[in-house]
């Protein structure tokens, strides 16, 4: 996975894991279940209206609050392919690597207007908006960081490794 595109879908500052996945699904882990419901409380027809591939762009300070691992692995199985926001909240951005949803951090999120369809390349650092011809540049993600989501996320990357020291 070196690159990825896909049409936008914008939202705010301060999204925080409730308006993710609000609280009343986290009787489930069921990770189909919980994408039915994926930011439901922001928008209540995103699950209908979105579809596979597609990019969250957002604003400041994306998944706040809760440490609930609920909302990206939510926003990975509703078939997010990417989330690009200003900034993330800490333990949403590892909880994204762990899951395996790839986020990637870029200021000119404002510059982005919803249905505008992106192109990510993951190695590079860069992304393209078609609707606009604009590119924009942010910090490559480091090898390791690619391969947790190269692999699925962390578990499915401790399990490749398990079986690759098996076989030797």
């Amino acid at each position: 996975m070196k690159s990825i595109s896909g049409k936008v879908w914008k939202f705010g500052d301060n999204i925080d894991t409730d308006l993710i996945i609000a609280a009343r699904y986290l009787n489930t882990s069921d990770p189909q279940e919980l994408a039915k419901h994926v930011m439901e409380d922001a928008d209540p027809q995103f699950f209908s209206k979105m579809k596979a591939g597609d990019i969250i762009v957002a604003g400041e300070n994306f998944g706040c609050g809760s440490s609930r691992e609920h909302a990206p692995i939510a926003l990975k199985a509703a078939g997010i392919s990417a989330v690009v926001a200003k900034s993330f909240a800490r333990i949403f951005y590892r909880n994204a690597f762990n899951t395996g949803l790839p986020i990637f951090e870029l200021k000119e999120t404002d510059e982005i207007s919803e249905g505008s369809m992106l192109s990510i390349d993951m190695q590079s650092g860069k992304v393209d908006d078609a609707k606009t011809k604009k590119s924009y540049t942010f910090s490559p993600i480091p090898p390791f960081m690619q391969e947790l989501l190269f692999c699925g996320g962390l578990m499915n990357y401790a399990k490749n490794e398990m079986s690759k020291k098996a076989s030797v």
